[in-house]
């Protein structure tokens, strides 16, 4: 069986540190969301891609509402 559901870019950071927060942010209101990307050895350099948040489809309009409130 495979999972239909389809995840959705919400933030992207260039700090895998923020990313966490704002995942974290989204996960206190009940959404499931996940961090992806910033492994590289050399972040500071550019070499790394953008850390981004995801979340499910069905969750991208409510996750993007919480993070863009101030």
């Amino acid at each position: 069986m495979t999972d239909s559901r389809k995840f959705k870019t919400v933030a992207k950071f260039n700090e895998r540190f923020q990313a966490e927060l704002c995942a974290a942010k989204i996960r206190d209101h009940g959404i499931p969301a996940a961090v992806f990307g910033g492994d590289s050895s050399y972040p500071s350099l550019g070499y790394a891609k953008p850390v981004e948040v995801k979340v499910n489809e069905e969750d991208y309009d409510e996750a993007l509402k919480l993070i863009t409130e101030a």
